[in-house]
């Protein structure tokens, strides 16, 4: 099979890169990669192996039908990783996440249906449905989305929906809970713990830290998406849940105790307009229909995730400050 992946130097596009390299999803040992991504702030060409007989690198953005025309002939499948995800930065300016989200999904979609690219899996959030105060969301859930970065994949949701009730594209898309792990930018919120703590700086809690998150190892989700790939129905959504419930302020407490800091170390700041107080997806589906479940358990993830960040500062340090030089690490396969 021969796959393109949007976003793939990304957190996620690039782990599920590495990994399918790697050999280590089922049926895809020779699978081919072609990896488009614009390598904004966020796309890191390093978070890729230098080099590898079944990768090919394109830069370029989704948004960019004619490159798109050229690049797509001959793949088998697409898998969308592309997007603009902080929130935060969305509260500031949401022009780039509509452009890239909204418009660069559609812009796919109009390649794929004109090259004879059938198969598509479109990564989507669990942010779409706004807040629940309590039990999960279903698949069938109302979309509230509540920040312009949640509003903006909720409406690439819909597009990706509509071009397979209008045109047939075997699309299905995948809603995810807080994913975690190595290569994660630091303005995250794991990261941007973990990497302030390190250099001795303090770290900024919104409001009164209650906020409650699904946690996700990024291992587990690329998972997922495999098998969504390989045996995901057309016109399906299903939820990748991590299962395990936290509050902001409980994941604050175990990164202080990993880093060896203590809460003199926590600076409470404003919390952000629109914050939603609590997500929580029901997985039933993917685990009845597939045969998913999560295998990394949240403690043993974070605390390998810390070793990452401590082990590789010269990574963080720069995609903190891109303009200077440091030594990064080398990447020829999965970093699970």
């Amino acid at each position: 099979m021969r796959l393109l992946v949007t976003g793939g130097a990304g957190f996620i596009g690039s782990h599920f890169v590495r990994t399918l390299l790697d050999g280590r999803y089922p049926g895809h040992e020779s699978s081919r990669v072609t990896v488009v991504d614009k390598l904004t702030y966020a796309g890191n060409r390093g978070n890729l192996p230098a080099a590898h007989p079944r990768l090919d690198f394109v830069r370029g953005d989704v948004c960019d039908a004619e490159l798109l025309a050229r690049v797509l002939p001959g793949h088998d499948a697409v898998v969308h990783f592309a997007a603009e995800s902080h929130v935060d930065r969305s509260v500031r300016s949401a022009a780039d996440f509509v452009r890239t989200n909204v418009g660069g999904t559609q812009t796919l979609l109009d390649a794929c249906l004109a090259t004879g690219v059938d198969r598509v899996v479109h990564i989507s959030t669990d942010e779409v449905y706004g807040s629940i105060a309590e039990g999960s969301w279903r698949e069938d859930s109302p979309l509230l989305p509540n920040s312009p970065y949640a509003a903006s994949k909720a409406a690439s949701d819909l597009i990706a929906r509509a071009y397979h009730r209008t045109h047939g594209l075997h699309v299905s898309i995948t809603r995810c809970s807080n994913n975690y792990g190595p290569y994660q930018h630091p303005e995250k919120l794991i990261p941007l713990f973990v990497t302030n703590l390190l250099e001795g700086r303090p770290v900024p809690l919104y409001g009164d830290g209650r906020n409650v998150r699904e946690w996700l190892h990024v291992d587990d989700h690329c998972r997922a998406v495999a098998l969504v790939l390989d045996r995901g129905a057309a016109g399906e959504v299903y939820h990748v849940g991590g299962g395990d419930e936290r509050t902001n302020r409980d994941i604050t407490e175990r990164l202080l105790a990993l880093c060896g800091a203590d809460r003199s170390r926590v600076r409470r700041v404003t919390d952000r307009k629109g914050h939603d107080l609590r997500y929580a997806l029901d997985d039933t589906k993917i685990r009845d229909e597939l045969g998913y479940a999560p295998r990394v358990p949240f403690e043993q993830g974070l605390a390998a995730t810390v070793a990452w960040y401590r082990d590789n500062p010269g990574w963080w340090k720069a995609v903190q400050h891109p303009s200077e030089q440091f030594a990064r690490p080398r990447v020829e396969g999965s970093t699970s």
